[in-house]
């Protein structure tokens, strides 16, 4: 099962690349939407994780702009800091500048740092790998991860980006989200997925049920044949922002039994329990702060993470 992991990051990287590119129709439905700006975005967006330089052909291809737009931009994001221009290659790299936004994103984030402590302690009880993650266009985006003990066959990290139609995380952040947004993004999915839609929409409604009625959904080989895992969402402590955890293993390790009565009522817990943390936290980082991952012991008052408004949603912060 070494090839599980390649796998998943060669998958990650082409579900990336086909979700590049404006083509949207954003920038024709909003008059506010600056299209120079998420080219430019988009232009970042190109470079995945462990594949390293690009050059303008291969951007181009991947993102879908034309060639001299492509060099415009490159041009720009390299005077700005964001790439840097390797001469010997004639391609590009990310560069510092990139870093420095997504340190200063993720350093600050409530969410990330009441969560490392009890995503750590399950993926040791359980010998899976857990995560949190949040929405990155129509995928997820992993914003903390943690390996059990004994965990080989499976290395997401950090910055891991997976499905949002056939994850269990991807399926639970849409079930926490409003009706309005939901639709929104469902149909997104519709057309990206629609030669496969009947197939990927009856996944989906099978486990918003389970979601409704357990807190927590089960998937069992249907982003890759050889993965399994649990999803349960996650509100922040004021509702506001939307997330998902979960848990993961390769099928062979677990049963699907032990799926549903073991692993899922425990990632429950857990959303209650970062729910917890984060309401016990100061809404804002301290300046001084400097770790990427500092731990937080995850213990506070009671943090209800109430959302009115989504019945469901209020169901599960009963169990």
């Amino acid at each position: 099962m070494g090839n599980v992991s390649h796998l998943v990051t060669r998958t990650a990287a082409f579900q990336s690349s086909v979700e590049q590119g404006l083509v949207d129709g954003t920038s024709g439905k909003d008059r506010q939407f600056v299209t120079a700006l998420a080219r430019g975005l988009d232009i970042l967006r190109a470079f995945h994780a462990g594949e390293g330089m690009l050059g303008n052909q291969e951007i181009a291809h991947r993102t879908g702009l034309p060639k001299p737009t492509v060099a415009r931009l490159t041009h720009t994001l390299t005077e700005l800091g964001y790439l840097n221009y390797i001469r010997r290659f004639r391609k590009y790299e990310l560069g510092a500048s990139v870093l420095a936004l997504g340190y200063a994103a993720i350093s600050s984030m409530d969410v990330r740092r009441a969560s490392r402590a009890p995503l750590e302690q399950l993926a040791h009880a359980l010998n899976a790998s857990t995560a949190l993650g949040g929405r990155d266009r129509h995928s997820m985006i992993y914003l903390e991860a943690c390996r059990g003990p004994s965990v080989v066959a499976i290395t997401h990290d950090v910055g891991t980006r997976v499905p949002m139609a056939s994850t269990a995380m991807g399926r639970a952040y849409l079930f926490s989200l409003t009706d309005a947004e939901r639709n929104k993004q469902i149909d997104a999915i519709r057309r990206r997925w629609r030669d496969d839609w009947t197939k990927v929409k009856a996944g989906l409604d099978r486990s918003f049920k389970e979601l409704a009625d357990h807190g927590f959904c089960v998937t069992w080989g249907e982003w890759l044949p050889e993965l399994c895992g649990v999803g349960a969402p996650l509100r922040n402590s004021d509702g506001t922002a939307a997330y998902a955890i979960n848990a993961s293993a390769p099928i062979y390790q677990i049963s699907r039994d032990r799926l549903e009565a073991d692993w899922g009522p425990r990632l429950v817990k857990v959303a209650r329990d970062i729910r917890t943390g984060m309401a016990a936290q100061p809404s804002v980082a301290p300046a001084t702060a400097t770790a990427v991952r500092p731990v937080t012991n995850g213990n506070g008052t009671n943090g209800n993470g109430s959302n009115g408004h989504r019945p469901p949603m209020s169901a599960m912060a009963r169990r």
